[in-house]
């Protein structure tokens, strides 16, 4: 049987919230054990209690965490922990702010380290707040407004911690989304993930719709959406 075809990346893991068991699984085997844990959209939230809950998370799997301390952007410059993350088979990133976590890791050392890591093939994924900061253009949690994302995936926006409901915020993000743009709204235990052939599909028991131009859709519709 030939092998699938491969897009020069591993896999690309988007969590409405949190860490659900399906990805933390595809972490700890694309990792084989130990998972590059970055905890920076978290730097004023007690980074130390996301880093015990990734610990929980992967641990009954058999995994382990190995953080990388990036908080601010002197870290994020320091070439130490960029080789961290470059030499990483599996690389996630906690929730908490999208704004910080984009502002520290925006052409940084640290984020090119991060894309060598995936275009070698390494799992990377993002919990709520940071699948907002992966893609581009990423939703602004101020008001619901359109800004620039860290753009591992371009013309798609992910809005985290949907419960079903498309509230007065969601329905105005939709409607002044770009041209061409899916929005993602990824409940919590749900994953919209990219695999290695570049086919899009989702996973996990949380609610999760894409939207284009306003209209809901299949996941056909984010077919051959660019990586940066």
């Amino acid at each position: 049987m030939p092998e699938a075809m491969t897009t020069g990346t591993g896999p690309l893991l988007l969590s409405g919230g949190g860490l659900p068991d399906v990805v933390a699984r595809r972490l700890v085997e694309a990792a084989g054990g130990e998972v590059a844990v970055v905890p920076t959209a978290a730097a004023y939230e007690r980074p130390e209690r996301v880093l015990t809950a990734a610990e929980a998370a992967l641990g009954t799997l058999g995994g382990r965490v190995r953080p990388v301390m990036i908080l601010n952007r002197r870290d994020a410059e320091n070439p130490e922990l960029a080789d961290e993350i470059r030499s990483a088979r599996a690389i996630w990133l906690v929730g908490g702010s999208p704004l910080h976590l984009r502002s520290v890791l925006k052409n940084s050392l640290a984020l090119h380290g991060l894309e060598s890591a995936w275009r070698a093939g390494a799992a990377v994924g993002g919990a709520g707040e940071a699948a907002m900061a992966l893609s581009d253009p990423m939703v602004d949690p101020r008001g619901g407004a359109f800004t620039v994302g860290l753009g591992l995936v371009r013309s798609l926006a992910v809005v985290p911690h949907f419960d079903g409901a498309l509230t007065a915020q969601l329905r105005r993000t939709m409607a002044i989304a770009p041209p061409g743009c899916a929005l993602a709204a990824l409940g919590e235990g749900a994953a919209l993930v990219r695999e290695l052939d570049g086919t899009w599909r989702r996973d996990g028991d949380g609610a999760l719709e894409l939207f284009v131009a306003g209209q809901p859709v299949g996941l056909e519709a984010l077919a051959g959406k660019p990586i940066g």
